[in-house]
């Protein structure tokens, strides 16, 4: 039995905790424990995480500041696809596709890739042991995409169809979690998923494909479909690894001169009406009713608060309006009202 993600979350806002794997940077314990404590605190109550980020680093700083909380009060959805050792190996030698040296910073934990049931069972075990936890919420196949694999991605799903997917949907129905699906950062992987009879996945985590600055493809071959079943949809990464708010990079890359062309575009009309980046990206993703949750990422407490305010924030019509007249918005996109 599916169960939408939109019935497990009850916030919009959650919090994804890439950069506690000292995601581009080296950050200080108690700076990623005063940022979990901070979001806690600021009544966010949906935590997602990933073996792979920081090679389990961010798996740990979490569970270590969650733990002190009430279990029932709160959802943590975290990934399989990848097993961490004991074993070291050398960072700067590891093939991590696309994503490059985002988490040079991060443990030393030589990093295995493994889709298979076996592997998927043992990921939630390691995974629940670093979060300190008794139970995982939600669980995602992991970077299933070719962003990851390149040419070679089909056969990784097919791996992933026959194993990790079966898996869970077994510990879906017998109650171990709730729901399953993908986290990816293409909409590929998603459209051949919801493709197949069987297995049922219960939503999404879409990462920088449904954002001010990328989203036409999520917007006409994805979003249809998982609203039309019921689903719902998480949004991963809506600053485009902060490309909106005036960060150097898009796409766990240096940001392309047509990337910061169109970010000054909006950001004029942005001031022109008082708005602020954050504001105009976060509304913008969570306007589409496929659209379950948002987690931005963040490293430092003062940014929960920026999170929280930007989604507070009114934004008059005419802002949108002159975004579409300006073409910076598909003109099918559902904006906020």
């Amino acid at each position: 039995m599916t169960i939408a993600l939109k019935d497990i979350l009850t916030s919009k806002l959650g919090f994804g905790a890439a950069p506690l794997g000292n995601m581009f940077r080296n950050i200080p314990e108690a700076e990623a424990r005063a940022t979990v404590d901070t979001a806690w605190n600021d009544g966010i109550r949906y935590f997602d995480n990933a073996p792979f980020y920081g090679a389990g680093l961010a798996e740990i700083r979490m569970g270590a500041a969650l733990s002190e909380r009430p279990r029932d009060e709160y959802v943590i959805s975290t990934k399989v696809g990848r097993i961490i050792l004991d074993e070291v190996e050398d960072i700067s030698a590891r093939d991590l596709g696309e994503k490059g040296d985002v988490f040079k910073y991060g443990r030393a934990n030589k990093i295995v890739n493994d889709y298979s049931a076996d592997a998927t069972l043992r990921s939630i075990e390691d995974s629940l042991k670093r979060l300190e936890t008794d139970r995982i919420e939600i669980a995602f196949v992991h970077d299933v995409a070719q962003d990851f694999y390149g040419d070679e991605w089909l056969d990784v799903f097919e791996t992933a169809r026959k194993g990790a997917f079966k898996a869970l949907d077994r510990l879906r129905d017998e109650g171990v979690i709730k729901a399953w699906g993908l986290g990816v950062n293409r909409v590929e992987p998603i459209e051949l998923l919801l493709g197949l009879e069987e297995p049922r996945p219960d939503g999404f985590l879409l990462a920088g494909r449904y954002t001010l600055l990328d989203h036409d493809r999520a917007l006409q071959r994805v979003m249809p479909l998982v609203a039309e079943r019921g689903l719902g949809i998480v949004v991963g990464g809506p600053y485009s690894s902060g490309a909106l708010v005036g960060g150097p990079n898009f796409e766990y890359a240096p940001a392309t001169p047509a990337i910061l062309d169109k970010v000054a575009r909006i950001k004029a009309i942005a001031d022109r009406h008082g708005i602020s980046m954050k504001a105009a990206g976060l509304q913008f993703s969570l306007a589409n009713p496929a659209v379950a949750a948002v987690i931005p990422g963040a490293s430092q407490p003062s940014r929960i608060a920026e999170d929280s305010a930007a989604l507070a924030e009114k934004i008059p019509a005419d802002f949108w309006r002159e975004l579409r007249e300006a073409k910076l918005v598909n003109p099918e996109a559902p904006l906020p009202v």
